[in-house]
């Protein structure tokens, strides 16, 4: 009795374990679409219902201290190094929508949307107005 009892707690820790590991919520490395190098650290969150990320380490020692100086508004020339570069995304099924991602690099802002793909990989969409019009990284996740 007491090793299915030992049993099935140890197996619904495990459940509760792999759930928790299949989220958006965590430290993500974003890779460059030219060179395939990886850039940044950005840490995905939620607040108030809400999924934002911001930047918590560039990889790149030249541009550690790099302003957000095309951005506009109250991003406007802020370290990019604790950006927040994901902003308001709302969980619609398996996917997180109806928010913004910000590109730091030409401080335009675009409609946004992220599913995870698998366990350890983000797949992040940014468009103009249709999804069709945008672009598409994948997103890995930080060890």
């Amino acid at each position: 009795m007491n090793k299915k009892i030992l049993g099935c707690t140890l197996l619904f820790f495990l459940l509760i374990l792999n759930v928790q590991s299949q989220t958006v919520i965590g430290k993500w490395k974003t890779i460059d679409d030219v060179t395939g190098q990886a850039k940044s650290i950005v840490e995905i969150y939620e607040k108030s219902g809400k999924v934002f990320g911001k930047v918590i380490e560039i990889f790149d020692k030249d541009r550690k201290n790099n302003l957000c100086s095309n951005c506009s508004g109250e991003d406007k020339n802020k370290p990019i190094l604790g950006l927040t570069i994901i902003k308001g995304l709302s969980k619609e099924g398996e996917t997180f929508c109806n928010g913004k991602i910000l590109d730091p690099k030409n401080g335009n802002l675009y409609k946004c949307s992220i599913v995870l793909e698998a366990k350890d990989k983000l797949k992040v969409h940014g468009y103009i107005g249709i999804s069709l019009l945008g672009r598409t990284q994948y997103w890995f996740r930080a060890k």
